[in-house]
């Protein structure tokens, strides 16, 4: 069992459900399901909702929303008893260039982890992973757990941009940059799957809850997935 979530305010246009401090699945599950039966309410002025690790964002147009109704909706929404075990969702295989100029800090990973590097892609490969949230830039989706071993912590320099597609580590976390951006991850392969695409619908190849899991493909493999 969780402990009771609050709800806090964050300005005159959103609402925060909090539940407890920690990377949990089984918070992360009710944080996916309160997301959930507040979308299947559509509630009048509600413009986005957001779940997280441990918190659901609902952004609202103060001038088209009765707040105090919308925190009635929020009252039922986590008092809603989850409809039993959630059905696994779809496995999303991601297929990845380990290495190399695509992986250029895999030899850092199999440092931290003592191991070599392709223990460290049989490592990454083997888990399945969950998408706990998406967030940081349009598509990039929070993977998690990384294997103990090699969940090698951030850069400690960023980069100023890493290119889409680009699949790193960050601690317990792994995730694919959807598109050039900077970051700190340490970058261990890359992808040729386009994972977000503005104009697609949906527009992000992950959602919360999807399972994920990567697998390693030769350079000359590329253009098979791309």
């Amino acid at each position: 069992m969780t402990a009771d979530p609050r709800v806090v305010p964050l300005g005159d246009s959103a609402l925060l459900v909090e539940f407890e401090n920690r990377i949990d699945v089984s918070i992360n599950e009710r944080c996916i399901a309160v997301a959930e039966v507040l979308e299947a309410r559509r509630i009048a002025g509600v413009r986005d909702i957001v779940p997280a690790y441990r918190t659901v964002g609902v952004y609202f147009d103060p001038l088209k929303t009765d707040r105090a109704q919308l925190q009635r909706e929020l009252d039922l929404a986590i008092d809603t008893p989850a409809a039993g075990v959630p059905a696994p969702r779809q496995l999303i295989r991601v297929p990845v260039c380990y290495g190399a100029a695509d992986g250029p800090d895999i030899g850092e990973v199999a440092r931290f982890a003592g191991a070599s590097e392709d223990e460290v892609v049989a490592r990454h490969s083997a888990a399945i992973y969950r998408v706990f949230m998406l967030g940081f830039s349009p598509g990039f989706a929070y993977l998690g757990p990384v294997d103990a071993r090699i969940a090698a912590p951030r850069r400690t320099t960023p980069r100023t941009a890493v290119p889409p597609g680009s699949v790193g580590i960050a601690g317990q976390q792994t995730g694919i940059y959807p598109s050039e951006t900077p970051g700190g991850w340490q970058l261990v392969g890359r992808t040729p799957l386009r994972v977000f695409d503005a104009a697609r619908t949906p527009p992000s190849l992950f959602r919360a809850g999807d399972r994920v899991q990567f697998f390693a493909i030769g350079r000359d493999q590329w253009d098979r997935y791309a």
